[in-house]
């Protein structure tokens, strides 16, 4: 995932891999995590907007910092990864552009998220095809571990698509679930019943369990 720094002013933030050994740990065994102050920092996202919207390109940058992780979870629960890399970019040059059409600056994640959405949609209609590998690629001590986080990814994506966007934030990009809640909107609720379900029908795809 690279977003140029001519066009946004900022790095990318690096993509973590997704070995199935990371995958496939429950819910319970995930760090405990602190509540995140969402008030805060839809305050902190509502001046960097404002910013940005005067044509602070730093702000921007600050913006893409922060929601660069959560644009391609959201584009790689929908699309190939290598195509989630190249959308990303696709995704700030069109809120860079749509920004002052934003009513609401401390919504900016939300509004994010849903342009990622759609553009994965638009993206899927126009090409008709989405990221799958063979059901019965094995998984055992001879898979390397690339081809391990293959199966892992294929997995997450047959998932229900609330579940498969939560995991993949959590599991690929890193994020806590605080952090989902407050980068999508979503309600710090919503974010644990979704890694909840949706690790368990993951460990079951892998497993070869009925879902």
């Amino acid at each position: 995932m690279l977003l140029r720094t001519a066009t946004i002013g900022a790095p990318s933030p690096a993509v973590n891999a997704c070995p199935v050994a990371r995958v496939c740990r429950t819910v319970s065994d995930l760090p405990t995590e602190a509540p995140t102050d969402r008030e805060a920092a839809a305050t902190d996202d509502a001046a960097l907007v404002r910013a940005a919207r005067a044509g602070d390109r730093f702000a921007f940058g600050q913006l893409y910092q922060r929601y660069g992780g959560m644009v391609h979870g959201v584009l790689l629960a929908r699309v190939r990864s290598e195509i989630a890399d190249d959308l990303v970019q696709d995704v700030f040059i069109k809120a860079m552009t749509e920004l002052r059409h934003l009513r609401d600056e401390a919504s900016f994640g939300a509004w994010l998220a849903a342009i990622a959405r759609n553009r994965a949609y638009d993206h899927y209609r126009r090409s008709r095809e989405m990221h799958e590998l063979p059901p019965e690629l094995p998984v055992n001590e001879h898979t390397s571990s690339d081809a391990e986080a293959r199966v892992a990814l294929a997995a997450i994506q047959e998932l229900p698509e609330a579940y498969r966007e939560t995991l993949m934030l959590r599991l690929v990009e890193g994020m806590s679930g605080p952090e989902i809640a407050a980068r999508t909107g979503l309600t710090p609720e919503s974010v644990r019943v979704n890694l909840h379900r949706g690790i368990k029908l993951l460990r079951q795809r892998l497993e070869g369990r009925p879902a």
